[in-house]
């Protein structure tokens, strides 16, 4: 039995579903999302609360039970509450900075690297150092929290990149020289 998708998903009162077949709409105030749903997933509305049930008991339909549940779970908390990730930027020159919605990144290179969030995601930048991605879609927010870590990963010598908040960094001890006598 899975655990998790016998858990029924409470709706909040600004939270609107439609369900469609196998398609999920949620509208709240943080905006529109929707998932399409395997086959052998079905989800029922009673009273306030969405209950994910599976067609039959096959292998690969318990392994989709949990998964449909969440998915939808995540539908309704991220057009309620919403998602963010937080990234920190670490290395001396290395900053970050707002040029309208776009992201603009000091990270060493002989260019500024320019970063274009797409529709539903919003940058914040605190200080020059610390940026925040947050959004409805929890898939999304962590797609463009990545693509920024990407720009420059930190290294493992120095710690020296970009990261996300609390991330901890193993550092390599370097190149061991002679001893001087």
């Amino acid at each position: 039995m899975s655990r998790i998708g016998l858990a029924p998903v409470e709706i909040p009162d600004k939270v609107k579903v439609e369900i469609e077949g196998n398609l999920v709409k949620v509208t709240g105030p943080l905006g529109d999302l929707k998932v399409e749903l395997q086959p052998v997933i079905k989800v029922e509305k009673q009273d306030n609360k969405l209950v994910v049930k599976r067609i039959n008991d096959d292998r690969k339909t318990r392994s989709l039970h949990g998964l449909s549940r969440t998915l939808v779970n995540n539908l309704v908390i991220g057009v309620s509450k919403g998602f963010e990730k937080k990234l920190e930027i670490q290395g001396v020159g290395y900053r970050a900075a707002l040029d309208g919605r776009n992201l603009n990144l000091t990270l060493g290179y002989s260019h500024p690297v320019k970063v274009e969030p797409p529709e539903g995601i919003q940058i914040k930048v605190e200080g020059n150092n610390k940026i925040t991605v947050s959004g409805a879609d929890k898939q999304l927010v962590g797609d463009i929290a990545a693509l920024i870590r990407d720009k420059r990963p930190p290294e493992v010598y120095k710690g020296k990149g970009i990261r996300y908040e609390g991330e901890y960094v193993r550092k390599k001890a370097g190149k061991a020289g002679k001893a001087k006598k």
